[in-house]
C-alpha cells in the first residue's frame, strides 16, 4: 500500500480490526519510510449488481446513489452517520444475498423505507412521499396516518392510556 504522504509502498500494518460484522477490514499501518501512521479497509468485492428499473431499464447498481438517497431523507433528522451507513450496509448485504444479477427497483425502494421507517419516521416519510410519488395530498395524509396507526399499536397501552389522579 502507497503512503499518502511520501508514496513509498514499504509499510506495516499495526493493528487489524473487523468492522461492519466482519465484512470490512479496517488496518492501521505504518510507513517504514516517513513513519506516517494511515488506515485503509478491506471490503468484499461484489459481482456486478443491475436495478431493473420500472420501464425494464437497467441501471447498475450504486452504492453512493443509494447512501445520497437516505442521507437527503435524514436531513435535518437526530440520526447519525453511523446509523445511515449501517443501513444502507444492511441492505446492500440484503440484495447481493437475496438476488445473483439483477434486483426490481421496487424491491430497493421498500428496504430503505423499512428501515427508514425503523431510524425515524420523518426520513421515512420524505423517502415515500418520493419514491411513491403521492398524487396529491389525500395520498400523503392516508401514509402519515398509516404510520400513526402503527405507532400506536407498538406503544405500551399504560403509556396511551391517561393517568388517573
Amino acid at each position: 500500500m502507497r503512503c499518502p504522504i511520501c508514496g513509498k509502498d514499504n509499510d506495516k500494518v499495526v493493528d487489524s480490526r473487523n468492522a461492519q460484522e466482519g465484512s470490512i477490514i479496517r488496518r492501521r499501518r505504518k510507513c517504514l519510510e516517513c513513519h506516517h501512521k494511515f488506515t485503509t479497509y478491506e471490503a468484499i468485492e461484489y459481482d456486478p449488481l443491475y436495478v431493473v428499473k420500472t420501464d425494464n431499464r437497467r441501471e447498475l447498481f450504486q452504492r453512493k446513489k443509494l447512501l445520497g438517497g437516505i442521507v437527503t431523507a435524514c436531513k435535518k433528522r437526530p440520526v447519525s452517520m453511523e446509523a445511515i451507513e449501517q443501513l444502507v450496509h444492511r441492505i446492500e448485504k440484503d440484495i447481493h444475498s437475496g438476488f445473483q444479477v439483477e434486483v426490481p427497483s421496487w424491491k430497493l425502494g421498500e428496504l430503505v423505507m423499512n428501515g427508514l421507517k425503523e431510524l425515524d419516521d420523518v426520513a421515512y416519510v420524505r423517502f415515500a412521499s418520493v419514491y411513491r410519488q403521492f398524487k396529491d395530498v389525500d395520498e400523503f395524509l392516508a401514509e402519515v396516518q398509516k404510520l400513526q396507526r402503527e405507532h400506536h399499536e407498538l406503544r405500551d397501552p399504560e403509556e396511551i392510556a391517561p393517568e388517573h389522579p
